[in-house]
């Protein structure tokens, strides 16, 4: 079957997902939309064995809820991309914004280059699924905020420090933060605490660094060591202490 190819130019998010879910419904297995330019929900609440390629730079909530298809974004993507994801995978050949898997609760987010603000955000493990978030680049500040459960990874390719700001894993009661190269621990939100990486760590994990490395056709040589800093919950209950009465 040939891919159904949409031209999405000056085209309104509602009908767009409209004809995505349509096609998608009809039987169709890979969708190529180009010409995206801010168009929010792509993809949200899908299910199935589908593709969809995006050529341009989706909006918001980008694979909110998919449950089994795989995206491909060749451009920049908007906020929170993949939020509530439950499976499949997300690929984005660029960076993301603020939220990007939030609460993520299954599947795969790959992101070449950089997120924003609060990058997993509330993701958890559910029903015996293990969400990823794999980035490529830098995060910004408060970095797997409140994780119940999952993995995020952050390579720092091409710059100095995989990330510099504040607030990693603040209220994390659940899952891990695993950074390339050593963190300062002034970085640590409360709740949070940094132990070593060891090689079982790079054990469990080097599929997960060859996978992302194979999305983007990056030598995954350089990262298959225990130069990272690994970051887990001080406790399963970070801000107990709030919420007693003598």
């Amino acid at each position: 079957m040939e891919p159904l190819i949409i031209d999405a130019k000056d085209m309104h998010y509602t009908p767009l997902n409209k004809m995505i879910r349509e096609a998608v419904a009809s039987g169709v297995k890979e969708i190529v939309l180009n010409n995206v330019r801010g168009q929010r929900f792509i993809g949200n609440g899908l299910r199935g064995d589908v593709k969809i390629t995006i050529n341009g730079v989706p909006g918001g909530d980008l694979c909110m809820f998919m449950s089994g298809p795989e995206c491909v974004v060749y451009g920049n993507a908007d906020h929170a991309s993949g939020n509530t994801m439950d499976n499949g995978t997300l690929v984005i050949h660029g960076s993301s914004g603020d939220a990007v898997a939030h609460s993520m609760r299954g599947g795969k987010v790959f992101v070449r280059d950089n997120i924003g603000y609060r990058g997993g955000i509330h993701m958890k493990e559910y029903d015996g699924k293990r969400p990823i978030l794999a980035v490529g680049g830098t995060s910004h500040a408060f970095l797997g905020e409140y994780m119940a459960g999952g993995l995020v990874l952050v390579l720092g390719i091409g710059h100095e420090t995989a990330i510099q700001d504040r607030g990693i894993g603040s209220g994390i009661h659940g899952g891990e933060i695993v950074i390339r190269g050593d963190l300062d621990e002034k970085l640590l939100g409360v709740g949070a605490k940094k132990v070593e990486f060891t090689e079982n760590d790079l054990e469990r994990l080097a599929p997960v660094i060859k996978e992302f490395c194979g999305k983007f056709d990056i030598d995954p040589t350089p990262f298959l060591d225990t130069n990272y800093s690994r970051i887990i919950p001080a406790s399963s209950r970070p801000f107990a202490g709030k919420y007693t009465w003598e």
